[in-house]
């Protein structure tokens, strides 16, 4: 899985590696039980620092996406993904209730926003498929 970060966006880096992560779990290109690279060699793969990726690394462990052996490294939760849970729940609506708002502001209607998230639905459930 390639890596494609924005080292000027307003995201801090180790964000956006936990967001693609989650994304090509998502999309089928990284699989239950799939070897994921060293904290050193993705820090040097994709050049950023060592802690900025372990930072990444550990928010996806303690989320339950990635399991971390000593003798296996690190590796995709080989057990499945963690359920919905109300917790999830109330951050998903805490994190995306901002962007709604700023939709309405700039005067998106429910249509076009709906649209958007089934848009972005399909491109990253659909994704494994055409490639």
């Amino acid at each position: 899985m390639i890596m494609k970060l924005d080292l000027q966006s307003e995201v801090p880096i180790y964000t956006q590696l936990v967001n693609q992560i989650i994304e090509g779990i998502a999309s089928g290109k990284l699989k239950l039980g799939e070897p994921l690279p060293s904290v050193r060699s993705l820090a040097s793969d994709i050049g950023v620092n060592l802690h900025t990726v372990n930072k990444a690394y550990t928010l996806l462990k303690q989320e339950g996406y990635i399991q971390v052996h000593r003798q296996k490294g690190v590796v995709v939760d080989p057990v499945g993904m963690p359920p919905v849970t109300a917790e999830f729940l109330e951050k998903q609506e805490r994190e995306i209730r901002p962007i709604v708002a700023e939709a309405i502001c700039r005067g998106m209607n429910k249509e076009e926003l709906l649209q958007m998230v089934e848009r972005i639905h399909h491109e990253i459930t659909q994704s494994e498929r055409s490639e």
